[in-house]
Protein backbone atom coordinates (compact mmCIF):
# COMPACT_ATOMS: atom_id res chain seq x y z
CA UNK A 1 0.00 0.00 0.00
CA UNK A 2 1.35 3.40 -0.96
CA UNK A 3 -0.29 5.39 1.85
CA UNK A 4 0.06 4.18 5.43
CA UNK A 5 -2.52 6.72 6.60
CA UNK A 6 -5.13 4.82 4.57
CA UNK A 7 -4.55 1.46 6.25
CA UNK A 8 -7.22 0.14 8.57
CA UNK A 9 -4.75 -0.25 11.43
CA UNK A 10 -3.87 3.47 11.19
CA UNK A 11 -7.47 4.63 11.69
CA UNK A 12 -8.43 5.93 15.15
CA UNK A 13 -12.08 5.72 14.18
CA UNK A 14 -11.75 1.98 13.54
CA UNK A 15 -10.22 1.41 16.98
CA UNK A 16 -13.06 3.39 18.57
CA UNK A 17 -15.62 1.43 16.54
CA UNK A 18 -14.06 -1.91 17.57
CA UNK A 19 -13.89 -0.77 21.20
CA UNK A 20 -17.56 0.25 21.13
CA UNK A 21 -18.58 -3.16 19.78
CA UNK A 22 -16.57 -5.02 22.42
CA UNK A 23 -17.84 -2.73 25.16
CA UNK A 24 -21.46 -3.31 24.15
CA UNK A 25 -20.79 -7.07 24.13
CA UNK A 26 -19.49 -6.77 27.71
CA UNK A 27 -22.54 -4.74 28.79
CA UNK A 28 -25.12 -6.98 27.10
CA UNK A 29 -25.27 -9.87 29.62
CA UNK A 30 -25.15 -7.48 32.58
CA UNK A 31 -28.00 -5.37 31.22
CA UNK A 32 -29.99 -8.41 30.05
CA UNK A 33 -30.05 -9.52 33.68
CA UNK A 34 -31.60 -6.13 34.55
CA UNK A 35 -34.07 -6.26 31.66
CA UNK A 36 -32.53 -3.19 30.00
CA UNK A 37 -30.97 -2.27 26.68
CA UNK A 38 -27.97 0.06 26.71
CA UNK A 39 -29.99 3.21 25.80
CA UNK A 40 -32.52 2.27 28.50
CA UNK A 41 -29.64 1.86 30.97
CA UNK A 42 -28.39 5.36 30.13
CA UNK A 43 -31.90 6.70 30.66
CA UNK A 44 -32.11 4.98 34.03
CA UNK A 45 -28.69 6.36 35.01
CA UNK A 46 -30.00 9.87 34.33
CA UNK A 47 -33.18 9.21 36.32
CA UNK A 48 -31.32 7.60 39.25
CA UNK A 49 -29.23 10.75 39.41
CA UNK A 50 -32.06 13.27 38.94
CA UNK A 51 -35.18 11.28 40.01
CA UNK A 52 -37.18 12.82 37.15
CA UNK A 53 -36.80 14.84 33.98
CA UNK A 54 -38.63 15.98 30.90
CA UNK A 55 -38.29 14.16 27.61
CA UNK A 56 -36.37 17.19 26.30
CA UNK A 57 -33.92 17.05 29.21
CA UNK A 58 -33.37 13.34 28.66
CA UNK A 59 -32.83 13.81 24.93
CA UNK A 60 -30.33 16.58 25.56
CA UNK A 61 -28.43 14.73 28.30
CA UNK A 62 -28.20 11.48 26.31
CA UNK A 63 -27.72 13.01 22.84
CA UNK A 64 -30.81 11.21 21.53
CA UNK A 65 -33.67 12.55 19.44
CA UNK A 66 -37.32 12.26 20.44
CA UNK A 67 -37.91 9.64 17.75
CA UNK A 68 -35.49 7.36 19.59
CA UNK A 69 -36.43 8.43 23.11
CA UNK A 70 -40.21 8.02 22.86
CA UNK A 71 -40.32 4.27 22.11
CA UNK A 72 -37.51 3.68 24.62
CA UNK A 73 -39.56 5.41 27.34
CA UNK A 74 -42.67 3.51 26.30
CA UNK A 75 -40.82 0.20 26.88
CA UNK A 76 -39.44 1.38 30.24
CA UNK A 77 -42.96 2.36 31.27
CA UNK A 78 -44.35 -1.01 30.15
CA UNK A 79 -41.68 -2.66 32.31
CA UNK A 80 -42.86 -0.62 35.28
CA UNK A 81 -39.62 1.33 35.79
CA UNK A 82 -40.97 4.81 34.97
CA UNK A 83 -44.15 6.80 34.55
CA UNK A 84 -44.77 9.53 31.99
CA UNK A 85 -47.20 12.40 32.31
CA UNK A 86 -47.88 15.67 30.57
CA UNK A 87 -47.28 18.75 32.68
CA UNK A 88 -50.40 20.74 33.47
CA UNK A 89 -48.45 23.97 33.09
CA UNK A 90 -47.40 22.98 29.55
CA UNK A 91 -49.27 20.14 27.82
CA UNK A 92 -46.45 19.83 25.25
CA UNK A 93 -43.96 18.79 27.93
CA UNK A 94 -43.81 15.19 29.13
CA UNK A 95 -42.22 14.52 32.51
CA UNK A 96 -40.63 11.15 33.22
CA UNK A 97 -40.43 9.90 36.82
CA UNK A 98 -38.99 6.78 38.41
CA UNK A 99 -41.40 4.29 39.95
CA UNK A 100 -40.58 2.32 43.09
CA UNK A 101 -39.60 -0.60 40.84
CA UNK A 102 -37.29 1.74 38.91
CA UNK A 103 -35.69 2.94 42.14
CA UNK A 104 -35.21 -0.67 43.29
CA UNK A 105 -33.47 -1.50 40.01
CA UNK A 106 -30.69 0.94 40.95
CA UNK A 107 -29.52 -1.44 43.69
CA UNK A 108 -29.38 -4.32 41.20
CA UNK A 109 -27.34 -2.18 38.80
CA UNK A 110 -24.67 -1.20 41.32
CA UNK A 111 -22.18 -3.83 40.15
CA UNK A 112 -22.37 -2.89 36.45
CA UNK A 113 -19.82 -0.02 36.38
CA UNK A 114 -17.25 -1.97 38.40
CA UNK A 115 -17.62 -5.08 36.25
CA UNK A 116 -17.24 -3.04 33.07
CA UNK A 117 -14.20 -1.24 34.48
CA UNK A 118 -12.68 -4.62 35.30
CA UNK A 119 -13.19 -5.75 31.70
CA UNK A 120 -11.99 -2.51 30.14
CA UNK A 121 -9.21 -1.34 32.43
CA UNK A 122 -7.94 -3.75 35.10
CA UNK A 123 -9.18 -5.62 38.17
CA UNK A 124 -6.71 -3.80 40.43
CA UNK A 125 -8.90 -1.19 42.16
CA UNK A 126 -6.19 1.42 42.67
CA UNK A 127 -4.88 1.12 39.13
CA UNK A 128 -8.45 1.03 37.83
CA UNK A 129 -9.20 4.44 39.35
CA UNK A 130 -6.07 6.00 37.89
CA UNK A 131 -6.66 4.52 34.42
CA UNK A 132 -10.33 5.53 34.53
CA UNK A 133 -9.42 9.15 35.28
CA UNK A 134 -6.82 9.22 32.48
CA UNK A 135 -9.15 7.63 29.92
CA UNK A 136 -12.03 9.90 30.89
CA UNK A 137 -9.82 12.97 30.47
CA UNK A 138 -8.57 11.88 27.02
CA UNK A 139 -12.09 11.04 25.84
CA UNK A 140 -13.56 14.30 27.21
CA UNK A 141 -10.85 16.30 25.42
CA UNK A 142 -11.43 14.40 22.16
CA UNK A 143 -15.19 14.92 22.39
CA UNK A 144 -14.78 18.63 23.06
CA UNK A 145 -12.37 18.97 20.14
CA UNK A 146 -14.79 17.19 17.80
CA UNK A 147 -17.68 19.40 18.92
CA UNK A 148 -15.60 22.56 18.51
CA UNK A 149 -14.46 21.48 15.04
CA UNK A 150 -18.02 20.64 13.98
CA UNK A 151 -19.32 24.02 15.17
CA UNK A 152 -16.53 25.79 13.29
CA UNK A 153 -17.33 23.86 10.09
CA UNK A 154 -21.05 24.62 10.46
CA UNK A 155 -20.34 28.32 11.01
CA UNK A 156 -18.05 28.43 7.99
CA UNK A 157 -20.71 26.73 5.85
CA UNK A 158 -23.27 29.36 6.83
CA UNK A 159 -20.95 32.24 5.89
Amino acid sequence: MAHEQLTLSFQLCFRIYALERELMAAYRPLLDALGLTYPQYLTMLYLWEHEKGTVGQLCSALSLDTGTMSPLLKRLEASGFITRRRLRSDERTVEVTLTEKGRDLEEEALSVPERIAGCLLTNDKEEQGRRYDELKQVLDQALEQLRTSRKAREAAAVN
